[in-house]
């Protein structure tokens, strides 16, 4: 069966439970005020007039609201800017301080070779090793090189010479590859100067095949964090306040009903988080040169699909809490581990295999996993089935415990 298929048949069952559900609590009866009585009765155009009215003031709310956007956009964006800087930084360097005691020709002209090679990073106010071992002591600089007298002096015609390595214990494994590397650079330069044919070699073949680097995995999840963000911290922050103003009450003695409420408000906040995550892709495009290798479109409606479900922890907490003091460490139980473990800043196969698993059943973990597939794989929403079939069980357990629990004061 089509993925999106499998997504309408999902979201045309929780409005419907949603319904019975309301229905036998006594939410949609007609018995509790009289301007409820015709409600049940009303045409659909007015049902749709209330969810497209509550929907359009919870937007041209959230644009009024300095603090939401600057929550929902501008903190977004700034973890956008310091986990892209670091994702960019994928070529390896090491600290190093180059003391050359040699006045050889091929001393100087290896010198410069390294000065020039962007592996090592040189700092040149270090200019004896008594400076060197205390910049070392104190971590500044991870090792150093030093050429001693008569490095590159030639011996039957070929210069020869023995590098030493300087090192603090604390930076054994810089060490270590810094000999590796070092040791590539003189089998480089031995090869020409001793023509032999090595026996053993290593050749290196392409696979043509383009795999996903750090930032995409990153961005990925920069975006389901600011899903989870939207989705949990707005109504978390937004509902507790409405009870305590007496808002949500006076809604109550209206015709008003929840699953229009609620409705209303995913709508609000499906286009509030387009608008959010649609600077975050213009920057991470500008910026970081994301490619975005899927159907942009299919890419919003999974989008959408996730803010819906994840909307509905918001809704819960939010519903459910009398005042912030409840909601708020309520909230921080649910996040965390979904921040740390559904691959919002780390990827999961980092994680052991038993985590793995477990971190799989998340709520958070298909969104981020569906984003990633479309956006830097090129999936469609067909090839989603698994991700949509957890969103979707998720989205009716979620829906289920946010009707269940909430209360208009």
């Amino acid at each position: 069966m089509p993925g999106w298929l499998i997504a309408v048949l999902v979201i045309v069952a929780i409005l419907r439970l949603a319904q019975r559900l309301l229905t036998k609590r006594g939410v949609l009866s007609s018995k509790k005020s009289s301007g409820k009585s015709g409600a049940t009765n009303a045409p659909k155009n007015k049902t749709l007039y209330t969810i497209r009215t509550f929907a359009r003031i919870g937007t041209r709310r959230y644009f009024r609201d300095k603090t939401a956007i600057f929550f929902t956009v501008a903190f977004p964006l700034i973890f956008l800017f310091v986990f892209g800087g670091l994702s960019k930084g994928n070529d390896v360097s090491f600290h190093v301080a180059l003391i050359n005691q040699s006045d050889t020709v091929f001393a100087k002209q290896l010198t410069g070779d390294i000065q020039k090679n962007k592996t090592f990073n040189l700092r040149s106010d270090v200019t004896n090793l008594d400076q060197a071992k205390d910049k070392m002591s104190r971590s500044e600089i991870d090792a150093t090189i030093v050429f001693p007298p008569g490095f590159g002096e030639l011996h039957s015609g070929v210069p020869r010479g023995n590098a030493l390595l300087y090192y603090d214990f604390n930076n054994d494994q810089a060490a270590q590859a810094l000999k590796s590397i070092l040791q590539g650079v003189f089998d480089g330069i031995n090869a020409k100067l001793v023509k032999t044919s090595p026996p053993f070699t290593v050749a290196t073949k392409s696979t043509n095949q383009k795999s996903l680097s750090r930032f995409d995995y990153t961005f990925a999840g920069l975006l389901g964090f600011s899903i989870m963000g939207l989705g949990i911290f707005g109504p978390v922050n937004y509902f507790p306040q409405m009870k305590r103003q007496g808002i949500l009450r006076r809604l109550h003695a209206t015709p008003l009903r929840v699953w229009q409420y609620f409705l209303a408000n995913v709508i609000s906040n499906a286009v509030i988080g387009l608008f959010s995550i649609a600077i975050m892709l213009l920057v991470a495009i500008t910026v970081f040169h994301f490619k975005v290798a899927g159907n942009y479109l299919e890419l919003a409606v999974f989008i959408v699909l996730g803010i819906f479900s994840i909307f509905g922890i918001g809704l819960a907490i939010g519903g459910w809490a009398k005042n912030e003091n409840q909601a708020a460490p309520l909230a921080n139980i649910v996040t965390f581990p979904m921040i740390f473990l559904s691959g919002t800043f780390f990827p999961r196969f980092l994680m052991p295999v038993w985590l793995q698993h477990i971190t799989t059943f998340l709520p958070l973990t298909p969104i981020i996993d569906g984003i990633r597939m479309v956006a830097t794989e090129g999936k469609h929403l067909v090839d989603l089935g698994p991700q949509l079939g957890l969103i979707g069980l998720w989205t009716i357990i979620i829906y289920l415990i946010a009707f269940r629990v909430f209360r208009w004061e």
